[in-house]
């Protein structure tokens, strides 16, 4: 689990083109996204349950509602299912709904969508402070698996 100083160090270190943006209350919906940035550049982390272990999801906001099993055939994996909680919490040290888009020990999946934007906004970790950064450095910073392109 990074802290803002360790984040901010690495994505220093890997030259990622990058900006934590401080607010002060937690981001909890699209609605309060807006006051900070462009709430189609968000992008949630989901973390998925393949049965073997976790594995953490970029996807668009644009994406609308996942289907988990159309994702998991088109990817080649036997099963999807959002992950437990608790579960999340003692695998990441992350709750969910506060988990990075940059820092995660997990296999991922990178929604293609996504490197249409010049940047995108997800969480840092801490729910006082999101990550603005450019997509491409999102897949390069990652172990990223699989790319789901429609």
């Amino acid at each position: 689990m990074l802290t803002m100083t360790e984040l901010f160090d690495y994505l220093t270190e890997q030259k990622a083109d990058f900006t934590i943006i401080p607010h002060p209350k937690p981001i909890q919906s699209l609605q309060d996204a807006a006051e900070y940035f462009e709430p189609q550049k968000s992008v949630p982390t989901f973390i998925l349950d393949d049965g073997v272990g976790l594995i953490a999801l970029f996807s668009s906001s644009g994406r609308g509602r996942l289907d988990l099993k159309r994702i998991a055939e088109k990817l080649n994996i036997s099963r999807l299912n959002m992950a437990d909680r608790r579960k999340i919490f003692k695998l990441t040290g992350y709750e969910a709904g506060g988990i990075p888009l940059i820092g995660l020990s997990l296999p991922c999946i990178f929604d293609g969508r996504l490197r249409t934007f010049d940047y995108i906004y997800g969480g840092s970790g801490n729910p006082l402070h999101t990550l603005k950064i450019c997509p491409l450095d999102v897949k390069r910073l990652n172990d990223v698996r699989w790319v789901l392109d429609d």
